[in-house]
């Protein structure tokens, strides 16, 4: 059980509701991360929408690149996901 109280998905409603149904499309499941925001629907929006475009926006890094640099600084950091 997590010490951040969390909205379950099915009593999200509003922006909440639109973005767990978001993260349900792109990937088949609301994961940790984006739960974890669930008390404050504004920041998981915008930290999804700065996670896309730092991920799959333009940029002189190919995607391939922006992902070996999350998984080195992750690893330096112990942390997983």
């Amino acid at each position: 059980m997590p010490w951040i109280n969390q909205i379950p998905l099915e009593k999200a409603t509003g922006l909440l509701k639109t973005e767990f149904n978001k993260a349900l499309e792109r990937a088949g499941r609301v994961w940790h991360i984006v739960h974890i925001m669930s008390l404050n629907p504004r920041i998981l929006r915008d930290s999804i929408r700065f996670y896309s475009t730092a991920m799959m926006g333009e940029s002189p890094l190919s995607r391939v690149q922006r992902e070996m640099l999350a998984v080195v600084v992750s690893f330096e950091n112990h942390c997983f996901y």
